[in-house]
């Protein structure tokens, strides 16, 4: 690597306005990673990278939760995962949230609204989800939904969905103040890569379940959902709860950079393993005498 990982990753924060336009984000690209022999070697450094600090992360995720459990630490972790069909988010899920232990782990896939959440605001159902103290949240899909499906399919008047975006800032202001880090990443796949994973669920009879003919619908509307997301990054997009656009047309390298970011933000607590309330060595004599 010609630089730090966590440096390079800094170019997809969003709000350092390098990302005013996301079509012109190059979904290949594999910043921190550069090789003069292709994607191959790149890719299993990668790979290699994802491994080695799988350790790490679960230790990370442990001190959080312990320091909520023994300290009363108030602090939680809320990963958004957005992105479109195929773009990765449930495979990057598998591979780095699965590395952790599940007891601290809550993680939420926003469906279809039922109609009982249907008679309630759009983030009621959202709000029920936020993790706890002690806990990294993970939205599989999110509130984001409800302004990009409904802006695209035209399912909510522009007016309403206008102050969608003020509820959502102050919603995510509200976490953050109450102890939670927001980290919003949107998975940035291609449509020439979206074309290619699509196919090869049609390909292979395995993957025939996971193919809906909405897929293909959302996709020819591109462009709408492209300024969809576009505007929900510039209206959403704050220092407390910033995004995060990563290329994932390797699925390699987007795995690596949301283990990462991850890793990152949890350092940044500056977490120690929380003190014994107990004399050690009076609980080690009752323990022998146990024997």
């Amino acid at each position: 690597m010609k630089q730090p990982f966590h440096e390079a990753l800094r170019k997809f924060a969003f709000q350092d306005g390098a990302l005013s336009d996301l079509t012109t984000l190059d979904c290949r690209q594999t910043p921190g990673f550069f090789t003069k022999k292709g994607e191959t070697k790149g890719k299993a450094a990668g790979q290699k990278r994802l491994q080695r600090d799988v350790e790490r992360l679960a230790k990370l995720q442990e001190l959080l939760f312990a320091n909520a459990q023994a300290a009363e630490l108030r602090r939680s972790v809320l990963l958004v995962m957005q992105g479109m069909d195929t773009s990765g988010k449930g495979s990057t899920i598998t591979h780095v949230v699965g590395s952790m232990n599940p007891q601290g782990v809550h993680q939420v896939g926003f469906k279809k609204p039922t109609e009982e959440e249907l008679r309630h605001d759009f983030l009621w159902r959202i709000r029920r989800e936020t993790p706890k103290h002690g806990e990294i949240g993970v939205f599989d899909r999110s509130h984001y939904e409800d302004v990009l499906i409904h802006r695209v399919e035209e399912l909510t008047p522009p007016s309403r969905l206008e102050r969608r975006y003020g509820s959502i800032r102050q919603f995510e202001k509200e976490l953050v103040s109450n102890g939670t880090i927001v980290v919003k990443v949107l998975l940035h796949i291609s449509r020439e890569e979206q074309y290619e994973r699509l196919s090869k669920r049609l390909d292979n009879p395995e993957k025939h379940w996971k193919f809906t003919p909405s897929d293909v619908d959302a996709r020819e509307k591109w462009d709408e959902y492209m300024e969809a997301h576009q505007l929900a990054l510039e209206e959403t997009d704050k220092p407390e709860a910033p995004w995060f656009v990563i290329p994932a047309d390797r699925k390699w390298y987007a795995r690596l950079a949301v283990q990462q970011l991850l890793i990152e933000t949890l350092e940044s607590l500056e977490l120690s393993w929380p003190e014994a309330t107990f004399d050690i060595e009076e609980q080690r004599k009752r323990l022998e005498a146990s024997r």
